[in-house]
């Protein structure tokens, strides 16, 4: 016999937890690792590679950006040197 359903906060009843599947067959030791193989590369047949446009726009969007992040970066560090040189260390 279960126990009955606890109630929530909500004021509903708490959800049933569904019965776990039964745990996958064994297999044999060392198949762990063509089996992994073996998904990945089913994976990878599923995966829609970029063709060569959409890899050179990409490229240049991540090194646009590291551009842009470089110089922010840069002038705050020339900022705070500043700042620590001429007004704390005065």
């Amino acid at each position: 016999m279960r126990p009955p359903a606890r109630p929530t906060a909500n004021g509903g009843d708490e959800p049933r937890r569904q019965p776990r599947p039964e745990a996958e067959e064994r297999r044999a030791p060392g198949s762990g690792a063509a089996h992994f193989v073996g998904e990945a590369w089913a994976e990878l047949k599923k995966v829609e590679w970029p063709n060569q446009h959409a890899l050179v726009s990409g490229t240049a969007v991540v090194l646009v950006a590291c551009i842009i992040v470089g110089f922010y970066l840069w002038l705050n560090d020339e900022l705070w040197k500043y700042v620590v040189q001429h007004v704390l260390l005065r």
